[in-house]
């Protein structure tokens, strides 16, 4: 008979079964911080792809600064001391700091381009116009050839696409960006420039004929004129800003076509601005002398006597 002994131990294993539990939100912050990340990766290659070669080489030059002269002490590079280097010595102030060097220290020599020069100078507009995504489509209206004058850069009107509001002399936004790319491109040259406007042969829709095309023409160019200076051209590279109307079509046959309506720039060789300068000299000297002429007729007006005014001596005639 068995006894209590000879029975078998059975030993019972209970495996406690613990649960994760909840593991926080941490995941979400890191996937947050990934889906910011990558939109501002693909942010920044839209921009890239906006930009124009000129800005890139331009940030690219920016980058290349030694650290060293960013975070070193001593004197600004402007000249002045302050507690950051290149800073003003008030952090409160809105403009930045003025070099007190001269404004032109840093530009590179200018020179007179001559016929080759200006073949490249014709390159590097039209590569502004094409490597620009917001230009490039408007390639068709800058009109750029050599001429005996120089480099002509004609922006001529389109008929379903405008430069200037319907007889005024308000640019169209893409035609603002066009003068500001090309007035850019224009420094680093010592040739002057011309600028005209001009107008088809339609009548200025105006009975008094107070206004007409030759006025419009004027204050286009002059608009034109403002764009380009606003894009960065140095103002005094111009040597005329005129308005001729309809006087020098550019399609003889058409005179209605809206391409004779243009702004024409022209980027003069030595011939030519000689030939302009000395007619400017010209008419300064004849107006300093007619200046000269009316200052000393007025001195002498001033000088000479005023005689009174005396009845003549008139002698009785002697009795017969």
């Amino acid at each position: 008979m068995a006894t209590k002994e000879d029975k078998p131990l059975i030993v019972v294993k209970r495996i406690k079964k613990i649960a994760g539990g909840h593991h926080g939100g941490a995941w979400k912050i890191a996937y947050a911080d990934f889906v910011t990340a990558m939109m501002a990766f693909f942010l920044l290659m839209w921009l890239l792809a906006s930009v124009s070669k000129e800005d890139l080489k331009g940030i690219s030059e920016y980058f290349k600064m030694p650290i060293e002269k960013i975070v070193s002490t001593g004197p600004s590079a402007t000249g002045s001391s302050g507690i950051f280097v290149g800073g003003g010595k008030d952090l409160t102030r809105k403009d930045g700091e003025v070099s007190k060097a001269d404004d032109n220290s840093d530009r590179s020599p200018q020179k007179m381009l001559d016929e080759e020069g200006l073949k490249q100078l014709k390159t590097k507009v039209e590569s502004v116009i094409q490597d620009n995504p917001q230009l490039k489509s408007y390639k068709q209206q800058v009109l750029i050839d050599i001429t005996d004058d120089g480099l002509r850069i004609q922006i001529v009107d389109n008929l379903k696409r405008p430069m200037f509001a319907l007889s005024d002399d308000e640019l169209q936004s893409y035609a603002r960006d066009i003068m500001k790319a090309i007035g850019k491109s224009l420094n680093g040259v010592e040739n002057k420039l011309t600028l005209s406007g001009h107008t088809d042969a339609h009548p200025f829709p105006n009975k008094e004929k107070s206004y007409s095309n030759w006025e419009l023409s004027a204050d286009r160019a002059n608009a034109a004129r403002r764009e380009l200076v606003n894009g960065g051209m140095d103002e005094t590279k111009l040597l005329q800003v005129i308005g001729l109307s309809s006087a020098v079509l550019y399609d003889k046959t058409d005179p209605l076509n809206p391409i004779n309506r243009r702004i024409s720039i022209i980027v003069m060789n030595k011939k030519a601005q000689e030939r302009i300068e000395k007619n400017m000299s010209i008419e300064a000297g004849n107006a300093e002398g007619v200046q000269k002429g009316i200052q000393a007729g007025a001195s002498d007006a001033k000088a000479a006597p005023v005689k009174p005014d005396t009845k003549p001596d008139i002698k009785p005639a002697a009795k017969p």
